[in-house]
């Protein structure tokens, strides 16, 4: 823990040094890890490639930097603490010799089962502590996990199955969430038939319900690992070796692969875990999050295990069985750090104060959130009601495509505002430029959020198609990692994002491009064109505005509506459901046949008295047509 940052002074000092000499900086974080094999430099890159290498050359397994360096001192300490959906269940407390033994297990029985290292392996799971063993039995022999969201539909799940050429699924009969019993098995079993690369389907029992199992493909996981040995040796890997695949929403239809490498995920994600939360030895620490998000990746397994913590894993939903679950759930468990979304905090803000009333809340010490901005409004119900105006919040800022946290406050270290990000986190240098690519430097202006010099944990490509990661992050301005948000640098110095610039829409911090969605409705048969837009939304912070052009022959408009969304729930998933659809004789286009969404941007957020020059248009009339359906 000597890495951790304790004042504002050492802050100053510290990001100063990431800046003047990187190398230094990052060599001297990374000797505290295990290493097989030292590395030869510690970056070499460009940003034109995209190349990107941290720590060439070096060897390590990250799981033995989890187990083998932690065991003698860390063994009989929880690792895992897991809450189940229901709140009158059994809770499991798992430590690290325990977890130990269980990730040993398990890879054995990959190695069983024909997975070898570099092959991938699909977790399709819910919020279960086997859905960790599962990622760390595969970085323990060098396999490479690609996690799929659990609420994601047959088709996106086959989709990720065929880019990746996964070899075998994780998976479980069910899934409880709330009062729902979910079927997932079923899921996995309609994907696999769109798909040619799956071997083997290992399955959990959870729910108890009926599931079909496929004879010679399909295993149960209790009678896998039975009678397996506990005893394995982890595979060296290369730093620059693949570690995990996530696949992200583009704004093309096909999912992007975000490719993740070992050595630098492993050294940021300890890092920024350790100093954005201030995690001390004892603590008990609790993010909301699921495992098939990067920030299950980061924040609930490999950062806070790789730093010796004891993670909270929640299966159930903040409601369930009433609204004051996550509160019950802090003080049952005397959880010290506690990470969530602005979405669940809106959510639970609409119940009023009532269910807070019978917590203390008196263990937190600092509280988080991720996936979005918060809004002012929330961020001072947060910090009132959550927080008793005692805790720190870190709204922290970053993405899948980052792998960490990348600008936050530390804990009790950076004084904080409301609904900013506030600072860069040392090595991170960040850029604010133009729409010319002009570097806006000084105070008090805002452009586009940009990164300058690498860091250990940013994405190294996109699967199978190296190009596209080249097009979308690196080529809309020369030398930069474009992030695709806006931002804004305050008098302050402060930074606070602004929301996407690109066809991207950010529902409850998930991340979905308007042409996935859009290529989903358009799978109505009797939808002719769609577009889609982001609108501001009170609970998820951004809804989706769907306007559809149809062929309405026969059919009353309120049933083709409720078509269309449940299309869309079967082709995504029921995240992607459109909150508003609107049935429009025509969409407005420029003359080359490009939808204009700023128009319809300003139709769904109401902003209709500005609209900008529509004489352009192809068919200018239709902004009028459409503006009246909106009202």
């Amino acid at each position: 823990m000597s890495n951790k940052i304790q004042t504002l002074s050492g802050y100053i000092h510290e990001y100063a040094k990431s800046v003047q000499d990187p190398e230094h900086f990052w060599s001297r974080i990374a000797d505290s890890f295990h290493w097989q094999k030292r590395w030869d430099s510690v970056v070499e890159w460009n940003f034109k490639g995209p190349d990107v290498k941290w720590f060439t050359n070096a060897k390590l397994n990250i799981t033995e930097n989890i187990f083998e360096r932690h065991l003698y001192t860390l063994g009989d300490k929880p690792a895992i603490i897991w809450e189940p959906n229901n709140p009158d269940e059994d809770v499991r407390t798992i430590t690290y010799k325990e977890l130990y033994a269980q990730v040993c297990q398990f890879s054995n029985v990959l190695k069983a089962k024909g997975v070898s290292k570099g092959d991938r392996v699909i977790i399709y799971m819910p919020m279960v502590p086997e859905a960790a063993v599962a990622m760390l039995a595969c970085a323990r022999i060098g396999a490479v996990h690609s996690v799929v969201f659990a609420g994601f539909s047959a088709t996106s799940l086959a989709d990720r199955i065929n880019d990746c050429k996964a070899k075998m699924v994780l998976t479980s009969d069910g899934n409880f969430r709330g009062s729902k019993k979910i079927a997932v098995k079923e899921v996995v079993d309609e994907a696999i038939e769109r798909t040619e690369s799956i071997e083997k389907v290992i399955v959990l029992r959870r729910t108890g319900q009926d599931v079909n199992m496929k004879s010679g493909r399909d295993i149960w996981w209790h009678e896998a690992v039975e009678g397996v040995s506990t005893e394995n040796k982890a595979e060296i890997v290369d730093s620059e070796d693949m570690l995990f695949i996530l696949y992200t929403s583009g704004s093309t239809g096909k999912p992007k692969g975000v490719v993740h490498t070992c050595g630098g995920y492993m050294v940021y994600t300890t890092y920024t875990f350790q100093n954005v939360f201030q995690y001390s030895q004892g603590d008990v620490y609790w993010c909301t999050a699921d495992v098939g998000w990067i920030t299950g990746h980061s924040y609930i397994v490999y950062g806070p295990l790789l730093a010796g913590a004891t993670t909270l894993m929640f299966e159930g939903v903040p409601t369930y069985p009433d609204a004051g679950r996550f509160w019950a759930i802090c003080d049952k468990h005397k959880v010290n750090q506690f990470y969530t979304a602005p979405t669940a905090i809106r959510a639970l803000q609409a119940y009023g104060t009532e269910p807070i009333e019978p917590y203390k809340l008196d263990s937190l010490r600092v509280i988080g959130t991720v996936g979005e901005p918060i809004n002012e409004e929330a961020w001072h119900w947060y910090h009132d009601h959550i927080g008793k105006g005692k805790c720190p919040i870190v709204d922290t800022w970053w993405q899948t495509e980052t792998g960490g946290i990348m600008i936050s406050p530390i804990a009790g270290v950076t004084p904080t505002k409301p609904s900013y990000a506030t600072l860069p986190l040392p090595g991170i240098q960040l850029a604010i430029l133009d729409n010319d690519g002009k570097e806006l430097t000084g105070n008090s202006v805002e452009g586009n959020l940009c990164v300058k010099f690498p860091w250990p944990s940013m994405l190294r490509t996109t699967y199978g198609d190296h190009e596209r990661c080249r097009q979308t992050y690196f080529s809309s301005f020369k030398g930069y990692y474009f992030t695709g948000d806006g931002v804004k640098r305050d008098e302050d110095g402060y930074y606070r994002i602004l929301g996407r610039v690109d066809d991207v829409i950010n529902v409850s911090g998930h991340r979905m491009g308007t042409a996935e969605v859009e290529n989903a409705i358009n799978e109505h048969p009797k939808v002719i064109e769609s577009a889609v837009v982001g609108y501001p939304h009170d609970i998820k912070g951004q809804g989706i505005y769907a306007y559809v052009i149809c062929d309405m022959e026969g059919r009353s408009e309120a049933n083709l509506i409720e078509e269309i969304r449940q299309t869309v729930t079967k082709i995504i998933g029921p995240i992607a459901k459109p909150d508003k659809i609107q049935i429009v004789p025509g969409l407005p286009k420029t003359r080359s046949g490009k939808i204009m969404r700023r128009i319809l941007r300003k139709i769904a957020t109401g902003e209709t008295a500005n609209m900008g020059d529509t004489s352009t248009l192809l068919n200018p009339e239709v902004v009028e047509e459409i503006i009246e359906g909106a009202q």
